[in-house]
Order: structure tokens, then C-alpha cells, then sequence
């Protein structure tokens, strides 16, 4: 079965406004409307991002926490020279693709 990328989209802009309502409502700082809403919008997230993956072979640049907090401390103690060969490779991506947009105006 095909997903439906607006209806994906549509669910996931309802899950949006109901978080920030859950936000804006808050009840103390363990509200579980806040973590329920927390968690039907990253299961609308991945829909939408799936459908559009589906359909039209593309994704959102956005990237979901997965919640293993171990990881995050390990990285820390890195001396962070993958980040920087990252922020390299993104620049230069990014420079090529304004040289071919400039060479294609």
C-alpha cells in the first residue's frame, strides 16, 4: 500500500499545534499531556517522513533524538575532529552546489 504524503502531512501539522498546546498548558514539570503529545508527534514525524520516502523518494532534514543518552557521553570525550571533517563535507556540498546552480543561471 502507497502512503499518503498530505494526509501525512496533515497529521503531522495536528500533532504540531497539539504539542505546542500541550506546551503552552503545562501543568508542572512532569505533565504527561506534555510527553503524550511529545510522543504522537514523533510517531507523525516518521509517518510523514516514510510517506515521503515512499512516494516521492524524499526526506525532511530533521532527525529524530533516539533517546540513548549513553552514546551522548562517550561523544563528549571525543576530540571532536569527525565533527569538523563533517562541517567540511557540508560546506564543500554546499559550495558545489551554488557553483552548479551559478553555472546553470
Amino acid at each position: 500500500m502507497t502512503a499518503d504524503p498530505r494526509a501525512a502531512l496533515d497529521r503531522f501539522v495536528a500533532a504540531l499545534e497539539a504539542h505546542y498546546h500541550a506546551v503552552a498548558t503545562r501543568r508542572g514539570d512532569d505533565d504527561p499531556a506534555v510527553d503524550d503529545a511529545y510522543e504522537v508527534l514523533a510517531d507523525a514525524f516518521e509517518v510523514y517522513e516514510d510517506a515521503l520516502a515512499q512516494v516521492y523518494s524524499e526526506v525532511t532534514p530533521f532527525l529524530l533524538d533516539d533517546g540513548d543518552d549513553e552514546d551522548d557521553d562517550e561523544d563528549d570525550e571525543d576530540d571532536g575532529d569527525d565533527d569538523l571533517e563533517d562541517l567540511d563535507t557540508t560546506l564543500d556540498e554546499v559550495e558545489d552546489d551554488e557553483l552548479d546552480n551559478a553555472s546553470r543561471a
